[in-house]
């Protein structure tokens, strides 16, 4: 029971005391997210880094421009296959991690994103989790991390929903600044193009077959 209490407690605690001491900070003109007072920023080639310990796991967001001559995905598949190679980066980053439970989240939302969570053992028995949330853009791709050891797994979930929860998107940024279709398949246009068309030929052999059996028989 005074475990139970003690675990109420913390988590109590953790969002009364992220509410408190959690600030919004631009990461630029388009996103927001909230940090708690004493966070660090680091630029390195290009990429500005935000870190700062929170109440129970540590927290990183990176903001990274993508290449100048970044073209725009097509369609939410591409979106798909580009963030599955952003998570295989990740954990090829850290030797014998696994990715778990990994999910497609929105921000906003309108914005696709994928959340999961990368689990990394250094070898001694010492096992960390971190959490991620992947924001892609054309322009910028956005990486929101949150890190706890295992011995905190029953504590840090409140802190983290409260962190991710603080991210914000301008009304600026919108689906088209991911990939620029929506279409999962052929337009209905295409459609009726395609199968109109085959209906059409279709009714000119039939008509051709016919004719020619109503055609006498000479001999």
């Amino acid at each position: 029971m005074k475990k139970i209490m003690l675990s109420i407690t913390l988590l109590l605690f953790a969002v009364s005391g992220y509410c408190q001491y959690g600030k919004p900070v631009k990461l630029d003109s388009l996103v927001t997210v909230s940090l708690p007072a004493g966070y660090q920023v680091k630029d390195t080639l290009g990429n500005r880094i935000f870190s700062v310990n929170g109440m129970f796991g540590y927290i990183t967001v990176i903001r990274q421009p993508n290449a100048k001559n970044n073209k725009p995905l097509n369609k939410a598949s591409d979106l798909n296959k580009e963030l599955k190679a952003y998570i295989k980066g990740i954990q090829g980053q850290s030797d014998g991690s696994s990715v778990q439970n990994v999910r497609d989240t929105l921000i906003g939302k309108r914005l696709k994103a994928k959340a999961f969570t990368l689990e990394t053992d250094n070898g001694s028995g010492d096992i960390n989790y971190r959490y991620f949330v992947l924001l892609y853009t054309t322009d910028v791709t956005y990486t929101f991390q949150y890190v706890f050891p295992n011995n905190r797994v029953d504590v840090v979930k409140d802190e983290n929903k409260a962190f991710i929860s603080s991210i914000k998107i301008s009304p600026d940024l919108q689906p088209d600044d991911q990939f620029l279709s929506n279409a999962t398949g052929l337009s209905p246009v295409n459609k009726i193009e395609i199968f109109g068309g085959a209906g059409l030929v279709l009714l000119v052999i039939l008509v051709l077959v016919l004719r020619k059996k109503k055609q006498p028989v000479l001999g």
